[in-house]
C-alpha cells in the first residue's frame, strides 16, 4: 500500500512510510546530481553495463534535461476510481498517525527531488484538498522549494504538505510536554506567553495565571504542578486563551493539543519535579535555559533525569532581549558542547527559520540523538513562531495500532492527585495506563496500608477542563468518585478493573545503575523511590552477588517499601534518590506479601555482617 501511493501518485507522508522506505528524506533538500537518474539498489551485471554506456553517452550531450515525469506521478484529473483509491489511502495514513500525516509532493520514493512545474502542483494541490474535504480534514502547505535543471526554464517544484483531521467528539491528538529548567530561566513565564497569547512585560506578569498558590505570586517560583494547553486546528492556526474564553471552547476548536506539565526549578522542590516526570508520563521534555545565566543550578541535573528517563528532550534558550547576541552565542555553545559529551551524546541543531523548525520536529520525533535549540523572547516575541510552528507539526511518538493494543487490555488508572470539590464530592486527577474508562464504570483502587482494594463507581470524566464520556489509554483526566471517603485514597494508588487481580508487594527486586554516591552504597541504605506515580521510602534490603556499589556500577538490589505496600509493573522504570545519591534501573520482579513478609523476618535476623544475597 505505501509503495502504491507514494511511487503511484508522487506523494509520500513522513510520519509513516519511512519505516517501509529508508531512503525518503526527512527534509527538503537539492539534488545530489545534475542528471536527477532513479538508482535502485539490485541490478544485474549486464544492466549496470547498459547504464554505464546511457551516462557515457549522455554526457556526450551539452544539455541537461530533468527526468520525464510519467503522467501517473501528478496528482492531476485522476479518474474517478484513482481519486477513490487516493481518498482511501489518506484515511488509512491519518488513522495510522492518530489524525495528521505530512505529505511530499514531487518527491519520488527514493528521496529523488524531481518537482512538478507550476501549473501541475497547483493541480496536485486542489486533487489532495479534495482528497482531504471527503476524509473530513484540512490541509496546510509547511513549505515550498523549487528544484533547477539547466535546460529547463520552467522551474520545477516541490511542496510539503500537512494533512490534519477536523476535531470531532473531542478525539483531538493530545502530546504531553514537561517544561524543566533552572529557577528564574522563564519557564512559566514562557508557557503564559504560549497559552495566553499576550507578550510579557518583563516582570513577569505573563505567568501569574498558572501560579497555584499564593507564595508562588509573592515569591515568583513554581512549587507545585500546573497544567496548561495550546491548541491548534486542522488549519495549523494556534487556539489559545486570546480566542477562547475557557478551555472547553479551545479543546472544541482544536484538533491537536499540546498540554504543558509546568515543573519547579528549584532545588528544593526536586522531588515535585521527578514526580511530575514518572508519574505524568510526558511524550518530551522541554529544557529552559536563560541566555543570561546560561547553564546553572538544577539544568544539569533536569537534563540528566530526562535523559536517564528517556524522555525526548528539545532546549529553549529564553530572555535573549536581555543579553547582547555574543552572551547568547556563548550560551549555545555551552549547551552544544554539553549535548555532544559522552554521557548524552546528542546532536544539537539550531533552529534559525521556519524551515528549520520543520525539518527539526520531523527528525526530532524520528531519531532520540537529535536536540533542537531555540533562542527566543518572551518580551519581544523574537523567534517565538519558530517554537510554534515545531509544536504544531510534531507528530506522536506511538501510532494507532499501540494505541489499540493499549485499549484492548484491562482499565488501568494512576491516581496523581485528589481533591474535595463541593457539591461533587471526591475528585482524583492522573493518567490512564491502559485500557478504556467511561461514566458509571465499577472500579477497584488501592493498595491501602493493609493491602485491601476497595470498590467505587466513577460518576463524571473531565479532560481538559471539559466534559468527557470515554477516557481512552493514554490520556489524562479527573474522575469524580462522588461520596467516596478521600481519607481512604493517597496517590500512588491505582483504579483497575474489577477483572484484574492486582499484586500488591511490600519487597521488589530491580536492576539499576549507581549514577553518584559519595561513599559506598550498601544494605541498610534508605532511599526515596521513584516508580511511576509511586513515591515512598526504601530501604536495600540486599545485593545480589556483592557487598557494596560505587558510583558507575550495576547491580540487581532488593529493595522493601517501609511504610505501606504498593501497586507495581513488571519492567516499570525506577529512580531513586538520597541527598546526591541518585541511580536508575527497572523493575525486574516482585515479590508477593507472603515471600516478602518471609524475606523482611530473614533480613530482620541477620546481622550487619551478614551473607550476601545469592
Amino acid at each position: 500500500m505505501d509503495a502504491q501511493i507514494s511511487g503511484g501518485t508522487g506523494v509520500g507522508t513522513t510520519a509513516n512510510i519511512r519505516s517501509n522506505f529508508p531512503n525518503v528524506r526527512s527534509n527538503l533538500q537539492g539534488p545530489s546530481s545534475g542528471n536527477g537518474r532513479r538508482m535502485t539498489s539490485k541490478k544485474t551485471r549486464s544492466k549496470k553495463g547498459k547504464r554505464r554506456k546511457r551516462r557515457r553517452s549522455k554526457k556526450t550531450k551539452t544539455n541537461k534535461t530533468p527526468p520525464y515525469l510519467p503522467p501517473e506521478l501528478k496528482l492531476v484529473n485522476p479518474t474517478h476510481y484513482r481519486f477513490e483509491h487516493l481518498a482511501t489511502q489518506l484515511k488509512w495514513r491519518l488513522q495510522e498517525g492518530r489524525g495528521e500525516a505530512v505529505y511530499q509532493i514531487g518527491v519520488e520514493d527514493n528521496g529523488l527531488l524531481v518537482g512538478l512545474s507550476e501549473g501541475d502542483m497547483r493541480a496536485s494541490l486542489k486533487t489532495l484538498r479534495r482528497m482531504a474535504e471527503k476524509v473530513g480534514a484540512d490541509i496546510t502547505l509547511l513549505r515550498e522549494r523549487e528544484v533547477d535543471y539547466d535546460s529547463d526554464r520552467n522551474c520545477r517544484k516541490i511542496s510539503e504538505v500537512l494533512v490534519r483531521k477536523v476535531p470531532d467528539d473531542q478525539q483531538f491528538l493530545d502530546l504531553r510536554v514537561a517544561v524543566l529548567g533552572n529557577v528564574d530561566s522563564g519557564k512559566s513565564t514562557l508557557l503564559g506567553v504560549l497559552t495566553q497569547g499576550e507578550l510579557d512585560n518583563g516582570r513577569g506578569r505573563a505567568r501569574l495565571n498558572l501560579f497555584r498558590h499564593l507564595h508562588e505570586i509573592q515569591t515568583g517560583r513554581t512549587s507545585s504542578i500546573s497544567f496548561e494547553i495550546l491548541g491548534f486546528n486542522s488549519k495549523g492556526e494556534v487556539v489559545n486563551y486570546s480566542d477562547s474564553r475557557t478551555a472547553e471552547e479551545i479543546c472544541e476548536s482544536s484538533s491537536k493539543m499540546i498540554t504543558f506539565i509546568d515543573l519547579a526549578g528549584h532545588h528544593k522542590y526536586l522531588k515535585t519535579t521527578i514526580f511530575g516526570l514518572t508519574s505524568y508520563c510526558p511524550d518530551f521534555a522541554m529544557l529552559v535555559v536563560s541566555a543570561n545565566t546560561g547553564i546553572a543550578g538544577t539544568t544539569r541535573e533536569h537534563l540528566g533525569l530526562a535523559m536517564a528517563l528517556k524522555v525526548p528532550i528539545f532546549i529553549v534558550v529564553s530572555k535573549v532581549d536581555l543579553c547582547a547576541k555574543g552572551t547568547v552565542e556563548r550560551t549555545v555553545r555551552q549547551l552544544e558542547h554539553v549535548l555532544k559529551l559522552p554521557g548524552c551524546n546528542k546532536v544539537p541543531m539550531l533552529v534559525a527559520s521556519p524551515d528549520d523548525a520543520v525539518t527539526a520536529a520531523q527528525q526530532f520525533a524520528q531519531s532520540s540523538s537529535i536536540t533542537p535549540i531555540f533562542t527566543l523572547s518572551s518580551v519581544s516575541g523574537e523567534s517565538l513562531d519558530l517554537l510554534k510552528v515545531f509544536f504544531n507539526i510534531l507528530p506522536p511518538l506511538s501510532n494507532s495500532k499501540e494505541q489499540e493494543e493499549l485499549m484492548q487490555q484491562l482499565t488501568e488508572f494512576q491516581v496523581d492527585e485528589i481533591y474535595t470539590v463541593p457539591d461533587v464530592g471526591t475528585v482524583v486527577g492522573g493518567t490512564l495506563y491502559s485500557g478504556v474508562c467511561r461514566e458509571g464504570e465499577r472500579l477497584v483502587v488501592g493498595p491501602t496500608d493493609e493491602g485491601r482494594f476497595l470498590r467505587l463507581k466513577v460518576g463524571s470524566i473531565h479532560r481538559n477542563r471539559s466534559a468527557c464520556r470515554v477516557l481512552r489509554a493514554g490520556q489524562a483526566a479527573t474522575l469524580a468518585l462522588g461520596n467516596f471517603d478521600r481519607s481512604l485514597l493517597r496517590k500512588g494508588m491505582v483504579m483497575v478493573s474489577l477483572k484484574m487481580n492486582p499484586t500488591i508487594c511490600w519487597q521488589f527486586e530491580a536492576a539499576i545503575i549507581l549514577l553518584f554516591h559519595a561513599k559506598t552504597f550498601r544494605r541498610g541504605f534508605q532511599v526515596t523511590v521513584h516508580v511511576g506515580n509511586v513515591r515512598q521510602t526504601a530501604t536495600v534490603e540486599c545485593l545480589h552477588g556483592k557487598e557494596e556499589l560505587h558510583t558507575g556500577e550495576r547491580a540487581v538490589v532488593c529493595f522493601r517499601f517501609i511504610k505501606h505496600p504498593e501497586y507495581l509493573r513488571m519492567g516499570a522504570k525506577l529512580l531513586f534518590r538520597e541527598g546526591v545519591t541518585k541511580g536508575i534501573g527497572h523493575v525486574t520482579s516482585l515479590l508477593p506479601d507472603s515471600i516478602a513478609f518471609k524475606s523482611m523476618s530473614k533480613a530482620r535476623e541477620l546481622t550487619s555482617g551478614g551473607p550476601v544475597c545469592k
